[in-house]
């Protein structure tokens, strides 16, 4: 159930009607202050203007015309022309049941899927994960997620560095270690202490820097020898990249990486598409494409190189290489690359490149949805004590222990199982929320005091939250399935909260449409919050109170409770029945 969706069919009939032009909207919002309608219908004073006619008139007109019967208790017109919709409670009511009965809480599945091709997390895989790869995985896991529960193709990305130059120095050193003593898994258990050796004997040593020169050249022209001895340094180092995925509950897998190497044959037709269609033009020996669309103050165009002097290939090629793909084999109709704002320029380069060489047309939406950095106390990217990045696997241990002293210490007589099993839901479910709930945008600062807090809008509050609703079924000894009796909305708080709960589908299409799924966190937060409000005015299982009316609160409770499960596993947030 949409409220927004049918009061905006109802009031654009009505507007019709009247004789309002078909391409005026009707406006549908929420009500902002109590007195001022549950919903809001703004469409008069824009139409009157279009119409050269009196909007508080026009108002009169189009709610005499407009058929909510058995929807709607009162429809008001406010100031200039607002129409003010107040609804039914035995209508609301009505609602709340078949939600709560419904395996969907009556979403419904979108009639237009589109086949939407997700890019996010893409480490390198030369080094372990680390805290800069966090919000991309998750924004990009709880997108996928969600558009997946609105009925869409979803087909996740991960573009990991798997090729260039350090792999030739990578390869060199593996071989040597190799040589020496043990097994690929065992020489590469810590990739960042490889990669560290790898570097200073690089540096160090001119003849291992010729020979890792040369081994990138035969890599990249196809060496069997070198190829596996390649892939032997990608499967370890993708296996570090799938326990991270596990551990933070993404739903990443093997079979969608899709690395730099993956793009390789593509790079060359490439540059020879580009120069056949006089995009691509030598300069210093390099290809470059210069876009006017992006020049600079000075009106000097944006120079994208495509193919180094050697004959190299960029991040560049490799993007443009990807979208064919993405377009011409996996049939995307939007393409979404969670990639930080740092990169908005080569983003939008080669999105305007992509559309004036043809190989994307305008019927395919291409986003890069950035976001903002993850940011010390002291205000600077977060760092460790020393300086260096933070890995994630450390930093996810450090969540769950952390947890685990709170929860310890709250639920004392719990078995060490539930403690465990509780501490990593709680820890993991507090990183992942303290970023998801930010705008996606905004930097924000990292704080273990007020993740883990178990009050305001943080993973463990509504963890909480879940686990009281369930509570009070244990208390009451009842089967939520078992009850069939009418909702009946009575009171304020009851009304708001029903409201609210059947505003789930209008969030999960706003953060669809926007990717922002701090708008998702909001939601439950609110309902959250108002359900804590509804508990305290209206007794539940409180001596005196009538079976009926007992029995219509647990199923809204029911509802909030699959409401708050729902939203949080969308999010790639897990609860649990006790805490």
């Amino acid at each position: 159930m949409n409220i927004r969706e049918l009061l905006n069919q109802r009031v654009l009939t009505a507007m019709a009607a009247c004789g309002v032009p078909a391409d005026l909207p009707a406006l549908i919002a929420p009500g902002k202050k109590a007195g001022f309608g549950d919903y809001q219908a703004n469409c008069a004073m824009g139409a009157a203007k279009a119409m050269g006619t009196n909007p508080r008139e026009l108002a009169a007109k189009i709610v005499a015309a407009l058929d909510l019967e058995g929807i709607a208790e009162k429809v008001e017109i406010a100031g200039p022309g607002f129409i003010n919709i107040d609804l039914k409670p035995e209508w609301l009511g009505e609602q709340i049941a078949s939600a709560q009965t419904d395996a969907r809480l009556q979403v419904s599945a979108t009639e237009q899927p589109q086949t939407v091709v997700i890019d996010y997390s893409g480490p390198n895989l030369a080094k372990e994960m680390h805290v800069g790869h966090l919000r991309s995985t998750i924004i990009g896991d709880s997108l996928a997620r969600l558009l997946e529960f609105l009925g869409h193709n979803v087909i996740r990305q991960n573009h990991v560095g798997d090729w260039g130059t350090q792999f030739g120095m990578l390869i060199a050193e593996l071989e040597e270690q190799l040589g020496a003593n043990g097994n690929a898994e065992m020489q590469l258990k810590d990739l960042e202490v490889f990669y560290q050796q790898a570097k200073k004997h690089f540096d160090d040593d001119e003849a291992f820097a010729n020979k890792a020169r040369d081994y990138v050249v035969r890599l990249q022209s196809g060496d069997e020898k070198m190829l596996k001895l390649w892939q032997q340094f990608k499967e370890v180092s993708l296996h570090h990249s799938t326990e991270i995925y596990e551990k933070l509950n993404v739903t990443l897998r093997d079979e969608n990486v899709r690395g730099e190497s993956f793009y390789n044959d593509d790079l060359a037709p490439i540059v020879k598409e580009l120069q056949d269609k006089q995009l691509a033009v030598e300069s210093d020996g390099a290809q470059v494409v210069f876009l006017e669309e992006l020049a600079d103050k000075e009106g000097n165009p944006s120079p994208v190189i495509i193919q180094k002097q050697g004959g190299g290939f960029l991040y560049a090629t490799t993007d443009l290489a990807a979208l064919r793909y993405r377009v011409n084999t996996l049939k995307a109709n939007r393409i979404m690359y969670f990639i930080d704002a740092r990169q908005s320029l080569h983003m939008q380069q080669v999105f305007t490149i992509s559309r004036k060489a043809g190989f994307v047309d305008n019927s395919v939406s291409l986003e890069h949805l950035a976001f903002g950095t993850m940011m010390g106390s002291d205000g600077k990217p977060f760092k460790t004590r020393t300086g260096g990045t933070v890995k994630l696997a450390e930093l996810l241990i450090e969540a769950v222990e952390r947890a685990e002293a709170v929860v310890s210490e709250k639920n004392p007589e719990l078995s060490a199982n539930d403690i465990a099993e509780i501490s990593r839901k709680v820890g993991i479910g507090a990183v992942k929320y303290a970023d998801l709930c930010k705008t996606r945008t905004n930097d924000y600062i990292f704080s273990w005091e007020s993740m883990l807090s178990f009050e305001g809008n943080t993973a463990p509050y509504l963890q909480y939250a879940f686990t009281r609703v369930q509570s009070i079924f244990r208390k009451a000894g009842v089967a939520p399935e078992s009850l069939q009796n009418t909702i009946v909305i009575g009171t304020e708080q009851e009304k708001t909260l029903a409201i609210k709960l059947l505003q789930f589908s209008e969030v999960l299409d706003q953060v669809a449409r926007e990717a922002l799924p701090h708008l998702l966190c909001t939601y439950l937060y609110e309902i959250a919050s108002l359900y804590m409000t509804f508990y305290e005015a209206c007794p539940i299982l409180k001596d005196g109170i009538e079976p009926e009316i007992r029995d219509s609160r647990l199923r809204l409770c029911h509802l909030v409770a699959r409401t708050i499960k729902q939203g949080l596993d969308l999010l790639g947030i897990e609860v649990m029945e006790r805490m």
